[in-house]
């Protein structure tokens, strides 16, 4: 495997995985949403929040090791240092851990899900 390159893991373990580390590290509003035939990224995006930026990058933190140790995955991680909106690409599942001020302003949400349906919610 070349250096960036993504080790595939079963998507359904992967995403199963994710959400449970979220909750471990008590994301709050933490929202699934399906880019499959909307995006060639990924297959799912997670987006949830930190109370503050020392829970953000704690969260984003923790969800790497953890899936580098469950998966082998080394995942790409941006926006660490400032611990506002932290991005994870695990490869199939794009995380983004916001602080609920940034996550408000920014909106993500309301840009990948369809209008007038709300996709799931974890």
């Amino acid at each position: 495997m070349m250096p960036g390159e993504f080790k595939s893991a079963p998507k359904a373990a992967l995403l199963e995985r994710i959400l449970s580390s979220l909750d471990e590290d008590k994301a709050e509003d933490v929202v699934t949403i399906d880019l499959r035939g909307k995006s060639e990224m990924a297959d799912q995006m997670v987006v949830c929040s930190g109370r503050s930026t020392r829970q953000v990058v704690s969260i984003a933190e923790k969800l790497v090791e953890r899936i580098k140790a469950d998966f082998g995955i080394s995942s790409k991680i941006e926006g660490k240092d400032a611990g506002d909106w932290v991005l994870i690409d695990a490869g199939d599942v794009i995380v983004h851990v916001f602080r609920p001020e940034v996550r408000e302003f920014y909106q993500l949400e309301k840009m990948w899900l369809s209008p007038g349906k709300a996709d799931a919610k974890a």
